[in-house]
């Protein structure tokens, strides 16, 4: 009895271990950086899932909500609890998802619509609202999601998040990812300002477009109307609800950051249409509703309807930059300044428009054929730019296909009415004349002819005639220049003969003017001296008056004094024989010669002596002298004075009492 009673005792206390580790190992613990994905094993009364794959009423299978960090009790046995990792998208980065349970897709579509799920963290809010298995179109953004990976992949560029179900079911999901991958989706649509880049959009879900269109047109996206605004193909529910297609968009991506779903739509780069300064571009648009034609009913060379129409516009785009999408239309370039169109092989004008034309082959009236290089300078107006590519296409194709036969027919009907040298001669008025006749055959076209310039005609290499005619026009002209030439030289010549003259009159000129101023200078001079002579003249007058003057006083002093010696001496006479005496005297004194001799003889004198010898000789010299001058010496001592003299006798006598010294007065005393 003791042994059953332990024996029942241990199987109760064994029992209600055993009982208390079940209960204790329904416990389940989550770290804050998980969560727990809970799989019901078995249910009463509600069996399993009867279709999908999450058991939103309570079945046996996986349930929609999870378990976040902490510790929860389930009961043992029953469930299981699937620990699996937080969802994080990196800073940069979004993240795609797969749903694994759901409605299933509509034939048009290509991911499932998206459900407010609270990104898909409400699986049950997800299902019950219509949430579709497959790819879905909304994305997750930067952040950390406690997502039942259960239920849904995430697909991130460093990781999958998923809790595997099968080996086909992981397969799936890595095509997913090498799809995105190519795509490069996992990042967002940046387009740089600096790089002048549009992105052109092509959806790959929605219904498809219409017979007969290319290009989607753009549906939606108005702020004002939040139920299209689709920003910018963000948001591929609204996109679609907006009346969206697939295939590729009018609407394009400009300068920014767009978080869109590369699954839904894909995006390329294509450059900016980019209208040069002197060009514009005429947009010929592939789409847009049918416009009325604006070229009027006379003009059939196509449509030209307003912008957004399809046809050619009828406004051309300005220069500048363009966010066009080429493949909604073209845009033409359409030169507005000055076109050169050079017929000629070798050269090439900068628009190359004319790089396959050549010069025109003439036939001239007098059978020669040379070949005429042309150039024509052309301008299209911007205005009547789209008109130009509405009947031609193009600039080039307008060249060559129109105005070039219809220049070469011109001027080959120019050439036979022209013999060669009247093709060289008269180049001038031919193109004068070209000019103002195809002038209104270019407006026909809606172009303006500026200028018609002609150049040389030349000859084929083998072709020597035109050559021959040639150097015979150059000889012609040789002679007519040598000609013009001597006649220039003779010319030079008489005027080189004419600026000798004039050089030697100018040297001669110059010598006549120095002369002549050399003569004015000594005129000048002479007047001068002569004016210092008349006064050196004066001056010496006067002196030789004073002079005189004093002279004549002098020597009418000495005359009188003379006068009176003479008188004293007995007259004229005396006076001779006493300076001849005297003289005499000096003379017999100087030679040193005895006149007298030293014995003397005497005889005839009254005292007989020795005495009487000089008076002998002078009285024979005085005799001798008288007779010579003829005068008397008893007369001339008796003779009376002139009045002229007795005249001047009594001025210098009156002057020589007016010079005296006036003799002191004592009459005071």
């Amino acid at each position: 009895m003791d042994y059953l009673l332990e024996f029942l005792l241990v199987i109760g206390l064994g029992g209600a271990i055993v009982l208390l580790l079940f209960f204790l190992s329904g416990i389940r613990y989550i770290p804050n950086n998980r969560l727990g994905v809970v799989e019901k094993r078995f249910s009463f009364g509600k069996g399993s899932v009867k279709s999908g794959f999450i058991a939103l009423n309570g079945e046996a299978g996986y349930q929609p909500q999870v378990l976040r960090g902490g510790l929860h009790y389930l009961m043992p046995i029953q469930y299981v609890v699937h620990i699996a990792p937080l969802v994080t998208i990196p800073q940069g980065k979004v993240g795609y998802v797969f749903a694994r349970d759901g409605a299933p897709l509509a034939p048009d579509q290509t991911l499932a619509s998206n459900v407010n799920a609270n990104n898909f963290q409400d699986v049950e809010g997800f299902l019950r609202f219509g949430g579709q298995r497959g790819p879905q179109r909304r994305i997750l953004r930067e952040g950390t999601y406690a997502i039942n990976l259960m239920q849904f992949v995430v697909i991130t560029e460093e990781r999958v998040f998923s809790l595997p179900l099968s080996r086909e079911d992981a397969e799936v999901v890595r095509k997913m990812a090498d799809v995105i991958n190519e795509r490069r989706g996992f990042r967002p649509v940046i387009i740089k300002d600096t790089d002048d880049l549009v992105g052109i959009v092509t959806v790959h879900d929605g219904p498809s477009l219409a017979q007969g269109e290319i290009i989607a047109p753009i549906m939606g996206d108005d702020p004002s109307y939040p139920e299209t605004f689709h920003n910018n193909f963000q948001d591929p529910d609204r996109f679609l609800r907006a009346g969206g297609n697939r295939g590729r968009q009018l609407q394009v991506l400009v300068e920014g950051t767009y978080y869109i779903n590369r699954l839904f739509a894909t995006v390329e780069m294509i450059s900016k249409t980019t209208i040069d300064v002197g060009m514009v571009g005429v947009v010929v648009s592939y789409t847009g509703g049918t416009g009325a034609d604006l070229s009027g009913l006379e003009y059939r060379h196509g449509e030209l309807v307003e912008r957004g129409k399809r046809g050619v516009w009828s406004v051309p785009l300005l220069p500048g930059k363009y966010a066009f999408n080429t493949y909604a239309g073209k845009v033409i370039s359409v030169p507005t300044t000055n076109i050169i169109l050079k017929w000629i092989r070798t050269e090439v004008g900068s628009h190359r428009y004319d790089e396959n034309l050549t010069e025109v082959s003439l036939i001239t009236k007098d059978a020669f054929e040379p070949s005429l290089p042309l150039s024509v300078v052309i301008h299209i107006d911007y205005q009547k730019a789209p008109l130009v590519i509405q009947r031609f296409g193009d600039v080039k194709r307008l060249v060559e296909q129109t105005l070039d036969p219809m220049v070469s027919a011109y001027f080959k009907n120019i050439g036979q009415t022209r013999t060669l040298i009247q093709l060289l001669q008269e180049r001038s008025q031919i193109q004068q004349i070209a000019g103002q006749e195809m002038k209104e055959k270019f407006e026909h076209y809606n172009l303006q002819l500026e200028e018609v310039l002609i150049g040389t005609p030349t000859s084929a290499s083998d072709d020597m005639a035109i050559e021959t005619i040639l150097t015979q026009l150059r000889q012609r002209q040789i002679a007519v220049e040598q000609i013009e030439t001597y006649a220039r030289q003779e010319t030079a010549a008489t005027k080189e003969r004419e600026l000798r003259e004039a050089e030697a009159r100018a040297e001669q000129q110059r010598n006549i003017t120095e002369s002549e101023l050399s003569i004015t200078v000594q005129t000048n001079q002479g007047k001068a001296e002569y004016q210092r002579a008349l006064q050196q003249a004066a001056q010496i007058r006067a002196l030789a008056q004073a002079e005189a003057e004093k002279t004549a006083r002098v020597g009418i002093a000495q005359a009188l004094a003379t006068e009176e010696q003479v008188r004293a001496y007995g007259g004229p006479q005396f006076q001779v024989t006493q300076q001849v005496l005297n003289r005499f005297a000096e003379a017999i004194q100087q030679s040193r010669v005895d006149v007298v001799p030293r014995v003397v003889v005497g005889g005839g004198s009254k005292d007989g002596g020795i005495s009487g010898g000089n008076s002998i000789i002078e009285s024979l010299l005085a005799l001798l002298l008288s007779e010579k001058l003829g005068v008397s010496l008893t007369d001339q001592a008796n003779a009376p004075r002139s009045p002229e003299a007795e005249t001047l006798r009594k001025q210098i006598y009156d002057s020589m009492q007016k010079s005296k010294p006036a003799a002191p007065d004592t009459s005071a005393k």
